[in-house]
């Protein structure tokens, strides 16, 4: 059940809740996102669901057409390529700050963090361990203390779950297991180069996991995408 159901909608927790399900995979790229249909899911007037759409599209993770309505974001081949040299830039830097930067309570969120992954694939709610796998790089970037920096990364990882989900073609995309362990151990040791490698050499493992042919059909419905 949503943590939501017991307050009422605003745009805020109902974008949060789009994003989610866009993250799990319960809405794939190119899935229309009709007004009407999510005002009668959340039971919410249109009012909020524009603003909550509108949130989403300055995320690019959906796109307003013009007399055609909201659509899950569909990134091009240039896109993905784009997405992913971006987070090479980013991302290999700030592991290497998260781990001089790490305390033992960071250890144990991002250890919690591989776990809950770990249950998710097990379960086969590879959706699930798409977003937690998400939330890991984004928590480094928390770790690492650069604000900046960790906005253009959440909003990179935001975009990389729809590539993976129009383009993935193995489990791997997901992010081997084995790859944050390698990373968190790096962390344990305080050493920032290794972090560093293992980040780059990671990103490279993910962009080759997908397959840039392979695309995504949308749900049949919006009220069983999420969940209502």
């Amino acid at each position: 059940m949503n943590s939501f159901h017991s307050k009422p909608w605003s745009s805020e927790t109902v974008a949060a809740d789009l994003e989610r399900a866009i993250h799990e995979h319960r809405l794939p790229p190119g899935t229309k996102l009709g007004e009407d249909e999510l005002g009668e899911a959340y039971g919410i007037s249109r009012t909020i669901v524009r603003a909550a759409l509108l949130a989403l599209s300055h995320r690019h993770l959906i796109e307003l057409k013009r007399n055609r309505g909201a659509f899950v974001a569909q990134p091009s081949v240039r896109e993905s390529r784009e997405v992913f040299e971006a987070r090479a830039l980013l991302e290999p830097r700030t592991a290497h700050s998260a781990a001089e930067r790490m305390t033992e309570d960071n250890l144990t969120l991002l250890r919690e963090n591989i776990e809950q992954e770990h249950a998710a694939l097990d379960a086969r709610e590879n959706g699930r361990a798409l977003f937690l796998s998400g939330q890991f790089h984004i928590e480094i970037a928390r770790i690492a203390d650069q604000t900046t920096i960790e906005a253009f990364v959440s909003e990179l990882i935001s975009r990389s779950s729809l590539i993976i989900a129009l383009y993935w073609r193995r489990r791997a995309a997901m992010c081997e297991t084995q790859a944050h362990h390698a990373l968190l151990d790096a962390f344990a040791a305080r050493d920032g180069a290794l972090a560093e490698q293992l980040m780059k050499s990671h990103l490279l493992d993910l962009v080759a996991s997908l397959d840039l042919r392979n695309v995504t059909q949308p749900p049949t419905s919006l009220r069983e995408a999420l969940n209502r």
